[in-house]
């Protein structure tokens, strides 16, 4: 396979890549490491690229911690990587939460009922608890749940996250010479040394 050889290749190599990973669940850049400006990482869904505008789109309950970060500091940074393919994605952007709007009824519409119930959780994210517990009502842990539950208890935990990147850091491993570049919202994209 052919490396792409210009700058506007890389970016379109990187979005092919990503928006792969948004469709297929098998495929290696589908689960990002994704941190939040207080250094915590953790992976994520990639659920939707948008190409023309350079942005992801995750999906998260807003009672995570991650959703107070980014009202405090947007700064986010992402990583995936393509073994096969020898392919790093590092990735630089703002984020930003919504839960209200056409394209978070458009992301809860496309969502099936069984990735909605973990908007059913009980317990916020991330909190502490005395013993291990799979923060899912009883009645739904094996089962779909009724849409007019889910309608009237989940969805107003439901909210995406939307990355507008400024920088994608494409790295391509490979034994006759990596091969690096780095392209920039603002225009001023360039190789780089590996």
């Amino acid at each position: 396979m052919t490396r792409p050889d210009t700058l506007e290749a890389i970016l379109a190599d990187a979005l092919d890549r990503l928006e792969a990973g948004a469709r297929d669940r098998r495929h290696a850049m589908h689960l990002p490491i994704v941190a939040t400006a207080d250094a915590d990482a953790r992976v994520m869904v990639l659920r939707a690229v948008d190409r023309e505008a350079v942005t992801l789109r995750f999906h998260t309950d807003v009672r995570a911690p991650k959703v107070a970060v980014l009202a405090a500091d947007p700064r986010i940074g992402l990583l995936a990587y393509d073994r096969e393919a020898k392919v790093q994605l590092r990735m630089r952007g703002t984020g930003m939460i919504a839960t209200q709007g056409e394209e978070v009824e458009a992301a809860w519409a496309a969502s099936s009922n069984f990735a909605r119930r973990c908007y059913l959780a009980p317990h916020p994210p991330s909190s502490a608890h005395p013993a291990p517990l799979p923060n899912l009502p009883a009645d739904v842990r094996e089962t779909e749940p009724d849409p007019a539950r889910l309608a009237a208890q989940a969805r107003d935990q439901f909210a995406i996250l939307k990355v507008e990147l400024e920088e994608i850091d494409w790295f391509s491993l490979a034994h006759d010479g990596h091969r690096r570049a780095l392209w920039r919202r603002d225009g001023r994209s360039t190789w780089l040394a590996p």
